[in-house]
């Protein structure tokens, strides 16, 4: 009889996953929606590797290397990312898209060679993009159609709440309607939370899950403060986002008077790390209250636009911006998640039998601060190493030897609280723990979320809002317990660097 393993997710990390493992496991991909709805599927702006170094026939020579994509992960990461596990992904990258080729992925060519774009803080134009702006589509279904074809077993529009532990031990998970479902492994490759936050570009299915129930399982969770916000979304109900890629091509920020205001905060204007024009945007719309700022890409033209941004442009219209010829409102909004479940770089965590991939997982990758293009690498390239981490019966690493001592924090509820909403749960968190974070304000939210409780999971809904309570208490506790500003995280109590608190950080539940 083979070993089993259950999957929890159905974006580029847990179907990479699920068909690494079918040939040798009984597989089991659970997902609450249909298999399409991820961040996978709503990711535009491409995937960043070092396509010198693919197999692929169409692959140019641009002079690119590991190394460089190294150096530009690192210098992103703001002082946090583990090198390990970024040279891993940069030198694994290449293997991994020529995979997804074989699995029928159509990356956008030119004259037959792959095409390649230039993106904020990239030292080449080493970006594939798959249907112009519909990069994540592209992957989704072609993961999709094989999925389809192969012996694992999909139940989707399945919810489940909790991951089952056993004398110390991940041994299944719990669905909504009280089954148990055994394996010998658990992955959770659940995605991200954008839906902790007001305004997100997250699909309604980031609701943190994976990060909820290992955190009450009572695995240890790190790097939970920094979150990425986009600089770029649509100023419009939705949130729709606008890639960086369209900045990437000579699209400008400008100010109420047309005036370019990013050449006074960086450097680099536009492309600089998102978390600075985030940053730089939100302090331009405070100068200029009841007036959003605007990105002009007027001057690329309709008829380019349209051709490299169809799913964009599209959005523009449908709200009523000619965005080739009107320069269109943006606004920031939750973006990525660079904090998660804590993992090794083989994906198992601190409960035996428990791995984690993807956006719910955190191996010191990003740091403080995602190098973009990299968050569809990571699901391709991680998705397949937790796989060989479940071959490997080597014991779990030491995760103390670099890392701090965890945080403990008391994630249980307060009995005679309040159900939480979760429009106050959105509102408060986009408020205290968003761009700009500050002790009082934290320590208010701490309170706060401290007197509401998770409802009983009866319906996807509540056992939603559920993992968001319980995530959104361990984000403010690690805002609070970081006393600096670095990449995604800016305090304005605290808005200077502090080297001697370059260190990742971890928390781990009190009450499971």
């Amino acid at each position: 009889m083979r070993n089993s393993i259950i999957v929890v997710g159905s974006g580029v990390a847990g179907m990479t996953a699920a068909l690494e493992a079918v040939d040798a496991y009984d597989v089991t991909l659970f997902t609450k929606a249909d298999l399409a709805q991820s961040n996978t599927r709503y990711a535009q702006g491409g995937v960043a590797v070092v396509i010198d170094a693919m197999t692929d026939p169409g692959a140019p020579r641009l002079g690119d290397s590991v190394d460089s994509h190294v150096g530009d992960t690192l210098v992103a990461g703001a002082g946090l990312s583990d090198e390990d596990t970024v040279r891993i992904l940069c030198a694994e990258g290449p293997a991994a898209m020529d995979e997804l080729i074989a699995r029928g992925v159509r990356f956008d060519r030119h004259d037959g060679q792959l095409s390649h774009g230039l993106e904020a803080a990239h030292s080449y134009a080493r970006i594939l993009h798959a249907g112009g702006d519909a990069t994540g589509a592209g992957i989704a279904y072609a993961l999709i159609d094989r999925i389809r074809e192969s012996a694992v077993t999909v139940r989707e529009r399945t919810t489940v709440v909790d991951v089952i532990v056993a004398d110390g031990r991940a041994v299944g998970v719990r669905l909504l309607d009280g089954e148990e479902v055994r394996a010998d492994a658990v992955i959770l490759a659940t995605g991200g939370a954008g839906q902790l936050f007001r305004y997100t570009t997250n699909p309604e299915v980031a609701t943190a899950d994976g990060l909820g129930m290992a955190l009450r399982a009572g695995a240890v969770a790190a790097d939970l403060e920094f979150y990425q916000f986009h600089p770029t979304s649509l100023d419009a109900p939705g949130n729709f986002l606008v890639s960086e890629a369209v900045r990437g091509e000579g699209a400008t920020l400008i100010d109420a008077d047309g005036k370019r205001f990013m050449l006074d905060v960086h450097p680099d204007a536009e492309l600089a790390p998102r978390d600075v024009v985030a940053r730089g945007i939100a302090a331009q719309m405070a100068k200029q209250p009841g007036i959003p700022v605007r990105l002009d890409a007027t001057a690329l033209g309709a008829e380019f636009l349209a051709k490299r941004f169809p799913n964009i442009d599209a959005a523009c219209r449908a709200q009523g911006f000619d965005w080739g010829e009107v320069p269109i409102p943006v606004t920031p909004a939750a973006h990525y998640y660079m904090g998660g479940i804590r993992t090794d770089e083989w994906g198992r965590t601190s409960i035996p039998g428990l791995y984690a991939a993807g956006e719910a997982a955190c191996n010191g990758l990003h740091g403080a601060n995602r190098l973009a293009s990299n968050s569809l690498l990571e699901g391709a390239v991680y998705g397949t190493r937790v796989i060989e981490g479940i071959n490997d019966p080597a014991p779990l690493v030491d995760f103390d030897g670099d890392w701090p001592a965890a945080i403990a924090v008391d994630l249980a509820d307060d009995p005679d609280g309040d159900d939480v909403n979760r429009s106050d749960l959105q509102q408060l968190m986009w408020d205290a723990a968003g761009l700009s974070r500050d002790g009082e304000d934290l320590e208010r939210a701490l309170a706060t979320l401290a007197e509401w409780r998770a409802p009983v999971a009866t319906d996807a809904k509540s056992a939603e809002d559920a993992n968001l309570l319980v995530v959104a208490r361990a984000i403010v506790a690690s805002a609070l317990a970081r006393r600096e500003s670095r990449g995604a995280h800016y305090r304005t109590d605290f808005p200077e660097t502090d080297p001697a608190q370059a260190t990742h950080s971890s928390i781990a539940p009190q009450h499971a």
